[in-house]
Formats: structure tokens, C-alpha cells, sequence
């Protein structure tokens, strides 16, 4: 009976120093997109319902979400008439700042840049057209949380180089009805 144990001893004793020889497993990196700077554009992720601000027609619903394990909000913006399309947007710890990269169904591609104020997201782009067909024009885009929860959007336009600023549209995303 203990001449059958003594090949698997032999084997186990042979194996210890192997094992025990073995690297431990590198550290995890920590997690990505921790820094704080990746919160400030949270208040605008959820359901929404779309108005002009200040009125209660209804233009349009909108679903932003946090993707990408809080490294990217997305847009997809679903007007009722009209131009849908959407925008992707992060933090760019490299510039310190935002991007937000717009495209839809008309053709349009618009790069923002901005950042967080303080108050409000601030995002600006050169969108040819966006105020006067075929002319250049710059776009800064205002987005603020309201103590009701809602959300207002303030677009401006310019077409001498952000000299003098003409507001172009104004939006108010409320939290989306369910049903």
C-alpha cells in the first residue's frame, strides 16, 4: 500500500518548487475614466422629452446615455419633424477638455470643443451653414441643469468669428414621460 503513494509524492514534491516559483499575477490597472472631469456632462444622460424653451410643444424626444464604462455620452436625437441625428462626446484628459463629434441624416459633421464652466457645459464648432446657407459660422452650444431637473440647450450662432453671437436655437429637455 505504500509503494503506490510514493510515485505521487515524489511527483507533488517535484511540482512545490515550481509552483512556488511562479510570478504572482501583475496588478489590475485601475479602472479607466475615473477622474472627476468624466461626471460633469452626467446631467444630461436619461429619457427626455424635447421643447422650445419656455413653450410646451413638444419637438422632439432624445436618449442619452453613458457608455463605454462612463468614458462617452451619446446622444441620439429623434426629432418629430425634421433632421434627426446624434453626437458622441468625452473628456479628453490630453486637452483638458470636451469634444463632442455631431452628425445626421442631412450630412452634417460638426467637431465642439469646450468644457465645463463651472455653471454649464460650453461647447463651440464650426458648422458652415448652420446660421446663413453656404456661409461659415460658428455654433456654441450652452447646456445647463435646472433646479426642476430639466435641461436647457442654448445654441448661438456667429459669422464673424465669434465677434458678435445671435441666439440660433433654444431648447428645454424635461425628464421623458413614461408610457
Amino acid at each position: 500500500m505504500i509503494r503506490p503513494l510514493l510515485p505521487a509524492l515524489a511527483l507533488a514534491a517535484f511540482a512545490l518548487p515550481t509552483l512556488a516559483q511562479t510570478p504572482p499575477a501583475p496588478a489590475r490597472p485601475p479602472p479607466a475614466c475615473q477622474e472627476p472631469e468624466r461626471r460633469q456632462f452626467d446631467f444630461w444622460v436619461g429619457e427626455w422629452d424635447v421643447y422650445p424653451t419656455g413653450k410646451d410643444t413638444l419637438v422632439a424626444h432624445s436618449r442619452i446615455e453613458s457608455l463605454y464604462g462612463g468614458c462617452a455620452v451619446r446622444e441620439n436625437w429623434m426629432p418629430l419633424k425634421g433632421t434627426g441625428g446624434g453626437s458622441l462626446n468625452a473628456f479628453v484628459p490630453a486637452d483638458k477638455g470636451w469634444r463632442q463629434t455631431w452628425t445626421d441624416s442631412s450630412g452634417a459633421w460638426v467637431d465642439f470643443t469646450g468644457g465645463w464652466t463651472g455653471e454649464a457645459m460650453e461647447l463651440q464648432g464650426s458648422w458652415p451653414g448652420a446660421v446663413t446657407p453656404g456661409q461659415p459660422a460658428l455654433v456654441r452650444m450652452t447646456y445647463t441643469k435646472g433646479a426642476d431637473g430639466s435641461v436647457r440647450q442654448f445654441g448661438e450662432g456667429s459669422t464673424d468669428d465669434g465677434k458678435t453671437w445671435t441666439p440660433n436655437f433654444d431648447f428645454t429637455y424635461r425628464p421623458a414621460k413614461a408610457g
